[in-house]
């Protein structure tokens, strides 16, 4: 099969490579479509854990084309996305419930072959069925699973003003999300124009292009999509007496954040990070399925699978028109 293969940080080859062979309790997909999240960039770039060498992505969608022994959900012809947290379920933190800490983890994409190739061969368990979803959309169970699991650990309150900072994908899956929730106004702010204007027509109420014109203090939850240093570091500033500050973007490995620790303290804030997801991929399927969120605005571009490496320069140097780039591994 053609796969991208990153072989050590920033040298990316798309070549032919040997297919896996199917295991028993596994599945092979043909993947149709597979979105670039802005970890494959970190992996890229050498500043995410994983090992190399490494076919990246893990937000992808396909047919199910061979099954394993074993196998009870699923059978060649299904639609199907898939979920990349592959935990023991054996460990301390599986065994509490916690297996997005799993202290044996891989993720699909990270550790194991990923979805920027034809083919991928993966756990049954990782998998779940879309029916007639179409593709590009299965695409996006996982960060929408992602986004969920961030929006059920800050716990909002209906009526909440909430503040999202970036407006990339992923923040416009939170104001999406937030505003099911029961947001009763929420504020984006971007330097992107063009992303402002997803942004409001996604759930945002209010769309800013800098956190120098916002108030003080003036928000029930704050929320970082942005995972900049510099841009976590002024969250808690919006932040109400009594609010809370969610920290949902992935900053870089060495990154570093410094915060006055009395107005921490004086404000009693609720200051929260959120990792990967805990099964929230059924409940993505639903929300996608349903229409009450529709996450075909965010595409802006699909690639074939010879210009993986032109999707990482996209998805890594930004642009007025870049949203979720996504990769066509067949066509």
């Amino acid at each position: 099969m053609i796969a991208g293969v990153i072989e050590q940080p920033r040298k990316l080859c798309v070549s032919e490579v040997e297919a896996s062979p199917v295991g028993d309790g596994e599945l092979r997909i043909e993947i149709r479509s597979s979105g670039i999240c802005g970890t494959d960039v970190h992996i890229f770039g050498g500043d995410y854990f994983g090992s190399y060498p490494i076919i990246p992505g893990h937000e992808f969608a396909g047919v199910v084309t061979e099954v394993g022994a074993g196998v009870r959900r699923f059978r060649p012809g299904d639609r199907v996305a898939i979920e990349p947290n592959v935990a023991c379920d054996n460990c301390s933190s599986c065994l509490n419930n916690r297996q997005n800490f799993c202290e044996n983890w891989n993720g699909i994409g990270v550790t194991l072959s990923g979805g920027m190739a034809q083919y991928a061969v993966v756990p049954e368990k990782a998998v779940f069925g879309i029916d007639s979803m179409p593709f590009e959309v299965g695409a996006f169970v996982e960060p929408l699973a992602c986004v969920l699991h961030g929006v059920e650990r800050t716990a909002p309150r209906l009526g909440d003003r909430v503040l999202v900072i970036g407006a990339g994908p992923i923040g416009v899956l939170l104001t999406k999300t937030l505003t099911i929730g029961g947001a009763s106004n929420i504020t984006q702010v971007d330097s992107n124009r063009n992303r402002l204007e997803i942004a409001a027509g996604n759930g945002a109420s209010e769309t800013l292009d800098s956190l120098d014109a916002l108030a003080a203090e003036a928000f029930d939850v704050v929320v970082d999509a942005t995972g900049v240093p510099a841009v976590m570091e002024r969250t808690l500033g919006f932040a109400r007496y009594g609010g809370t500050v969610l920290l949902f973007g992935v900053p870089p490995q060495e990154g570093r954040v410094t915060f006055e620790a009395f107005p921490i303290f004086r404000k009693g804030l609720t200051i929260l990070s959120s990792f990967t997801s805990v099964r929230n991929s059924i409940q993505a399927v639903r929300l996608l399925a349903s229409g009450s969120i529709d996450v075909t605005p965010l595409i802006s571009h699909r690639l074939s699978l010879d210009e993986l490496g032109k999707g990482l320069e996209l998805m890594e140097t930004g642009g007025d028109s870049v949203m979720k780039v996504q990769i066509l591994p067949n066509g």
